[in-house]
This record gives structure tokens, sequence and C-alpha cells, in this order.
């Protein structure tokens, strides 16, 4: 009895339709940006403001951070909450059409991160990691204040 209800939501699943037609998701889906988006903007505006310079998305480094300074050994990484699993978050929802897709994509992206920031720390960097609902306009303030905070903790090459 439990296998045949498996198989019937299963196949409830894969026959949900989207809300858009496959055209309108293409299309939305090709809009999203990986690089210079709205909440990476708002951070790199705000240390190059306060005296901070930095690198962007450098290639050679494990997981490729968004912002990289390298007078404080430290990398930023700016995570969209639901391309990264963030858990807990309201902007983290798992999409009820392809599920297990989705699933696995997310869950790739966060064994990733992990790699990459164990192998980032293995190198004596400091990490942070800020999140997309970290950067909206009710708690901007208080979030890039705990970053300056934070990077003035580090000592200076």
């Amino acid at each position: 009895m439990l296998r045949k209800t498996v198989s019937c939501l299963r196949l409830l699943i894969l026959n949900m339709t989207d809300v858009h037609s496959k055209e309108t998701r293409s299309y939305n889906m090709s809009r999203i940006k990986s690089k210079d988006t709205k909440p990476e903007m708002l951070v790199r505006k705000f240390l190059h403001k306060n005296g901070f310079r930095y690198r962007l998305h450098v290639k050679d480094m494990p997981g490729k951070p968004d912002i990289v300074l390298p007078k404080y050994k430290t990398v930023v990484f700016i995570h969209g909450c639901f391309w990264h699993g963030h858990e807990g978050c309201k902007y983290y929802v798992v999409p009820k059409t392809r599920t297990e897709w989705w699933l696995n994509k997310i869950n790739g992206n966060i064994n990733n991160d992990t790699n990459a920031e164990k192998t980032l720390k293995a190198n004596g960097w400091n990490i942070i990691t800020l999140w997309e609902c970290e950067l909206k306009k009710t708690s901007i303030e208080v979030t890039l204040s705990h970053l300056q905070n934070a990077l003035k903790s580090y000592p200076l090459l």
C-alpha cells in the first residue's frame, strides 16, 4: 500500500504544471545573474565607500568568492537564499514542480559551498557569508555594520 502511495505521489509531482509557459519560464531563468546582483552591489558600494579595497570573483580561488579582501585575508560570499538553501528563511522555498531536481541542484550548491569554505580555511582565509535576506531594507544597516566590525577585527597583512 505504501509503495503504491509513493508512486502516486511521484506521478502527481511529475505531472504538476508550471504557472508559466515553457518559454516564459525559460526567459525568467535566463535573467537570473550570478554576478553583479543587487545584494552584491550593495555590499561592494558599502565596502568601497568605507575605504575597503577588494577584488571580484577571483577565479583561481575555491568557490570563486564574490569579494576578496587580500589586505585582510578575507573572502565574502553573498549567497542567494534560494540558490544556496538558506534554512529557515522565507526566501528559501523548494519549488513544487521538479522538486527532486531542484533539491539535487540546491544540495549540490550547499556541498560546493562547504568544500570551498573548508579549503579556504585550510589556506588561512577568513570567511564571511552574507545572505540575501540579511541585505533587505529592514536589516541591511545592521548586517553591514557587523561586516565592517568583522573586517576591522582581522589583522592586516
